[in-house]
């Protein structure tokens, strides 16, 4: 079953619609997110309404506290600032808030990830002749080392983005960061939400397992779309489609010029 099959809920849900409502939820319970443009911030919009109202929400730009009037297009853009509790140089922002273990979670996408979280948004291919220049790193470096725990949001569940070995590791995960003899402050990535379905794990040293699927999707789909030998949990739980208020909330209040929306 394709993605775009399973996208297609009981509800009418779109892929990024699923995966941003399944982020959502878990994210029942956080007080401080650090969150990068795009479905992240689509997804802690959604909390706001719904499971974490008092959630505060970091961005790299300095802002924290952000209440923007509307959905921002970059960490940049001026509406982060609009009703913000603070907005802090960069370099106060990760020395004071960042590096000092203040974010419960860092909320990051990525071109392709390993079974321990590593993150590549530097190059597909070779560094010296890659097929695709990507960002790089911007703030997610320092997120995955000093967040207390990392979420990312993957839209493509194939072998070429669920990697054996990264093509380049752009945001290392605290067993690279120990092993270079860093002093990492967090768990690194513990879940990871996409189209098919979600990987967690609970430790630093685990490797990423499949513990939820979306309905109507075969975990062997799942491990056949992963580069490494992917492992299931033994208890696999199936998500609930979003609801018709989640949708609702996503599609005229959230992001009704669509701007993560597809």
């Amino acid at each position: 079953m394709s993605q775009t099959d399973v996208a297609m809920t009981d509800a009418g849900a779109s892929v990024e619609e699923t995966m941003t409502v399944t982020a959502a939820r878990a994210l029942v319970g956080k007080h401080r997110v650090f969150a990068g443009i795009g479905l992240p911030t689509l997804a802690v919009a959604l909390a706001q309404e719904t499971v974490a109202r008092d959630i505060e929400v970091v961005y790299e730009s300095g802002v924290c506290g952000a209440h923007p009037s509307e959905l921002p297009a970059t960490i940049a853009d001026a509406v982060l600032i609009t009703g913000s509790e603070a907005v802090l140089s960069m370099p106060a922002l990760f020395g004071y808030v960042l590096q000092s273990g203040r974010i419960d979670v860092g909320f990051l996408g990525a071109a392709q990830i390993d079974r321990f979280g590593n993150l590549n948004s530097s190059v597909i291919g070779d560094w010296a002749r890659p097929s695709k220049r990507l960002p790089g790193s911007g703030g997610a470096l320092e997120v995955l080392a000093n967040a207390r725990e990392v979420f990312v949001v993957m839209r493509r569940h194939t072998p070429s983005a669920f990697v054996d070995q990264l093509d380049f590791c752009t945001s290392a995960g605290p067993e690279r960061i120990r092993a270079a003899g860093g002093r990492p402050f967090g768990l690194g990535v513990t879940k990871v939400f996409t189209g098919l379905g979600t990987l967690s794990r609970s430790a630093v040293g685990e490797e990423l397992v499949l513990t939820e699927v979306h309905g109507g999707v075969d975990p062997a789909d799942v491990i056949a779309a992963t580069g490494w030998p992917l492992h299931v949990a033994d208890e696999l739980h199936t998500i609930e489609a979003p609801t018709p208020e989640e949708l609702d909330l996503l599609r005229n209040k959230i992001d009704p010029k669509r701007v993560y929306l597809r």
